[in-house]
C-alpha cells in the first residue's frame, strides 16, 4: 500500500458522498438457506430419478 493517497481530499469526500448516499441500495428478503437446500434436494432426486428410468429402459439395471 501505499502512503500517500491517490485521491485529493476533494475527490474523497465526493466518493464518500455518493457512497453513503444509499442510491444503489435495495431492500433484500433476508436469505433462506433451508429453501435452498430443499430445491436442490428436490432438483437432484428428479433428476437421479430420470437417469434411473433411462438406465432401466436401456437395459443397465
Amino acid at each position: 500500500m501505499t502512503e500517500h493517497n491517490q485521491l485529493s481530499e476533494e475527490d474523497l469526500e465526493r466518493v464518500r458522498s455518493v457512497t453513503s448516499s444509499g442510491f444503489n441500495t435495495t431492500e433484500r428478503k433476508p436469505f433462506r438457506g433451508l429453501v435452498l437446500l430443499g430445491v436442490l434436494w428436490v432438483v437432484v432426486a428428479i433428476l437421479g430419478g430420470i437417469s434411473w428410468l433411462i438406465g432401466k429402459n436401456s437395459g443397465f439395471i
